[in-house]
């Protein structure tokens, strides 16, 4: 198996464990409706990035940092999934990919209007 589909599989693994970690075992209050969107990790798995989305705008900030309040409970977690003595320091970032295809979508239907509406 190349070194690639490796790293995809297991970036995968970790964007479900804190995904399910974020559902059933966070309850800052300053975490939002949030979803982990992606992770990406570097080939020694010594540091990875984890994307997030927010329900609200305005839940970013707050979520992010109840996320790094977090990080090292998520990383238990990762560690017992992976098992590896080693688990990547994680990072937070919000992903505005969704909301940037949104408006991409909405500019389209601005300029080319579906032919089915009136």
């Amino acid at each position: 198996m190349s070194g690639s589909a490796r790293g995809h599989r297991v970036n995968e693994v970790i964007r479900e464990v804190i995904a399910e970690a974020v559902q059933r075992e966070l309850s800052d209050p300053r975490l939002g409706f949030v979803t982990i969107t992606a992770v990406r990790s570097n080939r020694d798995l010594s540091e990875a990035t984890v994307y997030f989305s927010a329900l609200n705008e305005n839940e970013r900030e707050s979520s992010a940092a109840a996320l790094r309040s977090a990080a090292g409970l998520l990383q238990s977690r990762i560690g017992a999934a992976l098992r590896t003595r080693n688990t990547p320091h994680l990072t937070f970032t919000y992903d505005d990919l969704p909301e940037q295809a949104a408006d991409l979508t909405r500019l389209i239907d601005e300029v080319a209007p579906d032919e089915d509406s009136p």
